[in-house]
């Protein structure tokens, strides 16, 4: 799934998941252009991916490329002799893309509700998105969507996972991240790999996440390198939480009642409110940073707040699961296992349980 990032490429965005052959045999003729593009997308990176492995030697290969690589071949190994993650030819490759994003993700809520408006498929179960490699093609389907009274938003994604159907490549796209981020990307989108249940993104991408980031830490550490500095990840939770706060506010506003011009000029009321509390925010806790203000002032809808939370929510639960496990991977992966056969329900009070204490 998609290791999304909406802002500046500095927050999250839920991966696209290309189910192509399965998706083709039963989709309805109305999807059919859909998954045409999914298998024309995925055809593309296919045909144009090359080996790690002949690259980083070919001496007409870019040097500063060819060392980038080389570091995620080295992160790659390490993702699967010291993590216990897939031990596959995914992240063995290389694509060129020659455009900013692998997919354009497009949200949809209904205009007065903070839910998503499902998008299922048959391997992958339900998201909250739909992916197009080509970004016309988003925006023709984001602006059917809102005619029809829905509120959208289309955001770029520069990573990619099938869930190990097809060996995925690194992409051109995902190096516009430094290095920990690109292979700790690995480590993320090979966790899908290894542990999915269909239907339910907030545990997916949770336990990715945690994988991401214990397995960056220990990743940096058998390399004699300082634990990363958390700056970025403490201003990314708080600007997380001042989000998660705007839509729980949404969300009691469209339960309340009100008729359809209150319920409007209340929602503008609490976006514009929402603004405040973020000025106020980054002048007390961050004065110098200014990394979300391009986010806050542009136009905000349901749609746009949707990816917020979907990355993090039980991490925290996935932390204490290692913990019990003493730290080793095989344990712990037993543990996330048993979780993901529980019903999902039954699996969520499980998980709150983890972090009430």
């Amino acid at each position: 799934m998609f290791r999304f990032r909406l802002v500046s490429s500095l927050i999250r965005f839920p991966r696209l998941i290309v189910i192509v052959t399965v998706g083709l045999v039963l989709c309805a003729c109305s999807s059919l252009r859909y998954y045409a593009q999914a298998a024309h997308g995925q055809g593309e990176l296919i045909a144009h991916r090359r080996a790690l492995s002949k690259l980083v030697r070919d001496p007409s290969t870019d040097p500063e490329l060819a060392a980038r690589l080389r570091l995620a071949q080295q992160a790659r190994r390490f993702a699967s002799q010291r993590l216990g993650l897939p031990d596959n030819r995914s992240y063995t490759g290389y694509v060129e893309l020659h455009r900013p994003y692998v997919v354009w993700n497009v949200f949809a809520t209904p205009r007065y509700a903070v839910e998503a408006v499902p998008q299922c498929f048959p391997v992958a179960g339900c998201v909250a998105y739909r992916g197009w490699f080509n970004e016309a093609d988003a925006r023709a389907d984001a602006a059917r969507l809102q005619a029809r009274g829905d509120d959208v938003w289309v955001g770029g994604v520069p990573a990619y996972s099938t869930l190990g159907w097809f060996a995925d490549p690194i992409l051109s796209s995902m190096l516009r991240w430094d290095d920990d981020e690109l292979d700790s990307t690995i480590f993320h989108e090979l966790a899908h790999q290894l542990i999915y249940v269909k239907g339910d993104t907030a545990f997916n991408e949770s336990f990715a996440t945690f994988v991401q980031s214990e397995g960056l830490r220990e990743w940096r550490q058998s390399r004699g390198l300082p634990p990363q500095d958390d700056h970025v990840q403490t201003m990314n939770a708080g600007f997380t939480r001042l989000v998660l706060d705007l839509r729980e506010r949404l969300k009691a506003l469209y339960a309340s009642g009100v008729d359809e011009p209150a319920m409007a000029a209340g929602k503008q009321r609490e976006i514009e409110a929402f603004r405040l509390r973020y000025a106020q925010w980054r002048e007390r806790d961050w004065p110098h940073d200014h990394r979300y203000d391009s986010w806050v002032a542009q136009p905000i809808n349901n749609a746009r707040l949707l990816p917020f939370g979907l990355y993090d929510r039980w991490t925290p639960a996935f932390a204490v699961l290692f913990q019990r496990a003493e730290r080793q991977w095989p344990a712990f992966y037993a543990s996330v296992r048993e979780l993901a056969r529980k019903p999902e329900a039954q699996r969520e009070k499980l998980l709150q349980a983890l972090l009430d204490p």
